[in-house]
């Protein structure tokens, strides 16, 4: 791939999200315990660390068997997206959009790290702060590692009216997914391509 402006501007893309990332995750990671959160906002915004052992948002699947068919799917979808932003750059595609698969590539590079090596970086975080490259070993095998999530936005807590059907009186928080910055680098991206770059994404599909 010959490097001309548009490939640097991906690969700056790239290394700007995965540095941010990794930096905020390993800080996250050998700073806090488990669980621990620490208002930055008010109530409304929070760091607050969890571990996610399947997709983004802290969903699961599948158990352990889940958990390796997820990391090889991951791995394959990467390498996938980094023939296509190769092709996009090659075709000469908009900045705009070589930028939104450069982020969206970075972002899942950012969970795939946490993946594959971070069973293998770190100590476990239950109930104490992990170490780097511990002596004992890691917490978990190769490709068997957690993502690390911390950003949490609890905008609005209360609770649904007593009439409101199935969850009447219950307790609700909008928003209460924890995700991380790579995360948000894919959301982003995903909704910037639907959004803006729709024509472009089906050109590139076809």
């Amino acid at each position: 791939m010959t490097i001309n402006k548009k490939s640097i501007f991906a690969i700056i893309t790239i290394i700007i999200i995965l540095f941010i990332d990794q930096i905020v995750k390993i800080l996250v990671k050998t700073g806090m315990s488990l669980g621990e959160s620490i208002p930055v906002f008010g109530n409304w915004f929070q760091i607050c660390f969890t571990e996610n052992p399947g997709f983004a948002f802290g969903m699961e699947f599948g158990g352990q068997w889940g958990k390796l068919f997820l990391s090889i799917f991951r791995i394959f979808a990467i390498f996938v997206m980094i023939w296509l932003l190769i092709k996009i750059i090659r075709q000469k595609y908009s900045t705009a959009f070589i930028i939104s698969v450069a982020a969206l590539l970075a972002g899942a590079t950012g969970n795939i790290i946490d993946s594959v090596f971070y069973g293998q970086i770190f100590s476990d975080s239950y109930g104490q702060v992990a170490t780097m490259f511990p002596e004992s070993g890691g917490y978990a095998p190769l490709l068997y590692g957690k993502v690390v999530d911390m950003l949490y936005f609890p905008i609005i807590t209360g609770h649904f009216p007593s009439w409101f059907p199935f969850w009447g009186g219950e307790e609700f928080t909008f928003f209460s997914p924890i995700f991380n910055i790579a995360d948000s680098a894919i959301s982003i991206s995903i909704f910037y391509i639907l959004i803006f770059q729709r024509k472009n994404a089906v050109k590139l599909l076809r």
